[in-house]
């Protein structure tokens, strides 16, 4: 495999809404640049990067997955991401590694709900990027109509660099606005096209469309502004580079046309991402830090640099152990380097480094700045580590992902299972940054936490596939809080006398409500040593500990200030312990004057459906203590935007599905917690109480 230097790589992340196309048009662009002897489908199961056994089985991606193409002395690294909603943090996961992204729109359907999430995670990290409007070769397609909606929804930085040769069945070509030539394609599916004139009946609309793209270019650009106002156009040996330049400066945002399937446009995305796109250099310093919480620093991505690396993705391999998928901030790393991990110490050997392409591998010997990589069984680096020469310390910004949606809880089949969970799911977590274990406290069950049902379903199955570890699910539990409503004040005074020392803490503490979100307080007021300073930290924790249990159903107590203001103690009988114990009592006695309430999860929903649907869906999200907030047409469809509870959302997926015959779509991500009415709250706190919850449970 040869290696590449920095200004001939391009690194771009394949980003939209689900069933767009960028798998199959992934492995499109490898088939037409030789990279594979045929070309995958994702029907077939034959996709490159949708390699994984779910994945083949779904017929859609759940994780990004990595692979190159080598076209015109540049390597095109593709990082193909999901774009059903519940794995869209994969996506947003993988854009340290990209320096350009492919935001591909269906031709069809065009601008949905993922394709704005996606245009915001690209606005997040600040990429250049491209629209592709793919599978115009499909019924009702239009490539007009959809770079209409994409316009109204992004704004007059999306111009079209090329127009497509016919329509639907019919669509056979693109015309290319920079150089002016056409590009003319077989059904042998081979990707190339001929070079021809423009079709005569598409003469006047490409001059057009040319025109206004030299006028865009000729804007931001005084030299290329002036030269246009001469000689009344740009010629292209200006036009490339004036293209170029505003790409990367994010003042344009060109829109191509293809079709992945037919794999129809290929050769013309693959020389314009060549052509265009920026290399890793070209973006300019990347910003870190000297260390965890240090000063702000900068690195060239250069070959000239310290050598340091972000490792952006780890996988679990039942066989392989963990590979870690990196990119080379700065400088050259060779085979066999040994580099040290700057968020965790100690060092990590690189044996055997290698560039992928889907699930193959293929070693190399060094990789240059800019350049993306993997290697395997590396002891203690995870998603999110920078390493690199000790000499030369610089630490990378992790990307921050929202919380999981939703939480199943989880019971190993047999005994057996339940040995070799544990191990296995952590091996899960170093892969999937969105998912959660652990064990709640209360019902002492183990809880898998994730994006939504459809995620923490793939989680499960996964764990039985590469692991040999079975577990059912139960049903979701949500993530109530409890918090208080009024100000109080108690006493909490642990004593208890025995042969030897006896125990002995006393607090008075005050109880105040603080502003939804704001967590927990605690103020010491303690004056003339009322209570040893070596203790406050004790009764702190005792408080820490009881707000955990809960006081109303178990649920964390949260949004709330305390205030240590007095107390006494003994110099003998008096312990850290007793002072935990005292203030936990002390917490207790005054959730009960301080009118504790319920709180609950409040998400924002937003739900895509036919407009003959919208009435139906309102309907049914009142019904479902949804508060709607507003309802905006999108080409024959209606997003409706809601505050639902979560509790109210467990089962959506399924009636959705149902009121819409399979055409609706919802997305949906935690907004804040908010009060459950009062003849909801009483039937959870009967419930929890019925199991063992709340105030009635037993004292410690």
């Amino acid at each position: 495999m040869k290696t590449y230097e920095t200004e001939n790589l391009r690194n771009v992340a394949l980003l939209g809404h689900g069933d767009t196309g960028k798998t199959q048009l992934v492995s499109s662009l490898l088939y037409t640049a030789g990279m594979t002897t045929r070309a995958g489908r994702v029907d077939d199961g034959t996709s490159v990067t949708d390699y994984d056994e779910e994945e083949i089985q779904r017929k859609f991606s759940i994780s990004a997955a990595l692979a190159y193409a080598e076209w015109s002395k540049t390597k095109i690294n593709f990082i193909d991401t999901p774009g059903f909603n519940l794995f869209l943090h994969e996506a947003e996961a993988a854009l340290p590694a990209a320096d350009a992204a492919l935001l591909l729109v269906h031709g069809v359907g065009g601008v949905e709900v993922q394709t704005e999430k996606t245009w915001s995670f690209l606005e997040r990290a600040a990429l250049p990027r491209a629209v592709v409007i793919n599978q115009l070769d499909r019924d009702r397609s239009s490539f007009d109509r959809t770079l209409e909606a994409v316009c109204a929804a992004f704004g007059r930085a999306v111009i079209p660099v090329q127009l497509p040769i016919g329509e639907e069945k019919s669509f056979r070509g693109v015309v290319d606005l920079v150089r002016m030539r056409a590009a003319i394609y077989d059904s042998d599916g081979s990707g190339k096209g001929k070079d021809s004139e423009i079709p005569s009946e598409l003469q006047a609309a490409a001059t057009k469309a040319h025109e206004a793209l030299v006028e865009m270019v000729a804007e931001g650009n005084d030299k290329l502004m002036e030269e246009f106002f001469e000689k009344g156009t740009i010629p292209v040996e200006d036009l490339a580079p004036g293209l170029k330049q505003a790409i990367a400066g994010r003042r344009i945002v060109p829109a191509l046309a293809a079709a992945g399937l037919p794999n129809i446009g290929s050769d013309a995305l693959l020389g314009f991402l060549a052509d265009f796109f920026p290399s890793p250099g070209e973006r300019g310093a990347v910003e870190g830090l000297t260390h965890d919480g240090g000063e702000p620093a900068k690195r060239k991505m250069a070959d000239s640099e310290p050598l340091s690396i972000f490792v952006f993705k780890t996988v679990a391999d039942p066989f392989a152990g963990r590979v870690s998928y990196f990119k080379i901030m700065s400088g050259v790393l060779k085979n066999e380097a040994t580099l040290s991990n700057f968020n965790r110490g100690g060092s990590e050997r690189f044996s055997h480094i290698a560039v992928v392409a889907g699930k193959t591998q293929q070693p190399v010997p060094e990789l240059h700045a800019g350049d993306l990589g993997a290697v395997a069984k590396l002891k203690d680096t995870l998603t999110g580590d920078t390493l690199g020469e000790k000499s030369a310390p610089i630490v990378f910004p992790r990307v921050a992902l929202g919380e999981p949606a939703i939480s199943f809880a989880v019971e190993p089949k047999s005994r057996g299972d339940e040995d070799r969970l544990s191990t296995a799911i952590h091996r899960m977590l170093e892969e999937d940054l969105m998912l959660r274990f652990g064990r709640d406290p209360q019902t002492m069950e183990f809880l898998v936490s994730g994006s939504g049902q459809q995620h923490v379903e793939v989680a499960v199955s996964k764990l039985k596939r590469r692991f040999n570890v079975e577990v059912t699910l139960k049903a979701p539990k949500v993530p109530y809080r409890e918090t208080i409503r009024a100000k109080a004040e108690a006493q909490g005074k642990h004593k208890k006398q025995t042969g030897g020392h006896g125990q002995y803490g006393d607090c008075r503490i005050r109880l105040e409500p603080l502003a939804h979100g704001s967590g927990f307080e605690f103020v010491n007021d303690i004056f003339g040593g009322a209570i040893p300073k070596n203790f406050i930290p004790a009764v702190e924790k005792g408080i820490v500990a009881a707000a955990s249990k809960g006081y109303l159903a178990g649920y964390p107590v949260v949004d709330f200030r305390v205030i240590l203001y007095d107390g006494s103690y003994h110099d003998v009988d008096s312990s850290e312990i007793a002072f935990k114990l005292a203030g936990s009592k002390a917490f207790k006695a005054c959730m009960e004057q301080a009118k504790p309430c319920l709180l609950e999860p409040i998400m924002n929903v937003e739900v895509t459906v036919p407009d003959t649907s919208a009435g139906d869906i309102i309907g049914n999200m009142n019904g479902r203590r949804g508060r709607v907030q507003g309802m905006d047409p999108k080409g024959g469809s209606s997003v409706i935007k809601a505050q639902v509870p979560l509790a109210e959302m467990l089962s959506y997926a399924s009636d959705l599905t149902s009121m819409t015959q399979g055409r609706g779509s919802y997305a949906m991500e935690f907004s804040h917690y908010d009060v459950v009415p009062q003849h909801i709250s009483e039937k959870i706190i009967s419930a929890a109480r019925a199991a063992g919850h709340g105030k009635e449970e037993e004292e410690e």
